[in-house]
């Protein structure tokens, strides 16, 4: 199987899996903002790639627990990486990359320590779609959907916390820039909200 037809298999799985359906534009722009951050960078592009599309398998609908008290200790990346490995074999994906793939998936997330160049740019990317006006359309689509966030009020401490300790875990210094506008219009979202709802925000 060629590197297009592989990728084509990545591509359709996931727009098909993804549930709820938002979701489904994380992974697009996730990787479109991993290349951006690594312009002039020596990485692995099928690992970057694979690691991008498939590293939030097991947070979808279908793939996590459906039962409140499962899923509050549901913890998606073992099974992602499993089943990364297993989706990925069976399209004719490197075998010798899938270690990588799987490396860039355990330590996607803001408080895990990425070592490889791949997992490194994954991290920054993730984090920076935690900032910004998608950031904030993220966070917000959860409300009255997820059960952890059932008003506005309960999801406004996600993009605080988002603001304030996010922007100091990324490793690049090209992310760092890419952050900048993105931290301002989530603090000026923040800001305006509070003027505009104060203690009457629900």
């Amino acid at each position: 199987m060629t590197a297009s037809a592989w990728r084509e298999s990545v591509t359709a799985y996931i727009r098909a899996e993804a549930l709820p359906v938002d979701k489904f534009g994380h992974q697009p722009r996730l990787y479109a903002l991993a290349v951006r951050i690594g312009q002039g960078m020596e990485y692995d592009d099928d690992i970057l790639f694979a690691a991008a599309w498939m590293h939030d398998l097991g947070v979808f609908l279908g793939h996590r627990p459906s039962d409140p008290a499962e899923l509050a200790r549901w913890d998606h990346v073992p099974y992602t990486i499993a089943r990364t490995r297993e989706l990925l074999t069976g399209w004719g994906f490197p075998a010798d990359k899938l270690d990588g793939v799987a490396e860039a998936i355990r330590t996607h997330q803001p408080q895990d320590e990425p070592q490889g160049t791949e997992a490194v740019l994954l991290r920054d990317a993730d984090i920076l779609e935690q900032l910004g006006a998608v950031g904030a359309l993220r966070s917000v689509v959860k409300v009255g959907r997820d059960t952890r966030y059932p008003t506005f009020s309960s999801v406004l401490p996600v993009l605080e916390r988002a603001v304030s300790t996010l922007p100091g875990k990324l490793r690049l210094r090209s992310a760092r820039r890419l952050a900048e506008p993105r931290i301002a219009l989530l603090r000026s979202l923040i800001a305006a909200i509070g003027d505009e709802a104060g203690e009457l925000l629900y």
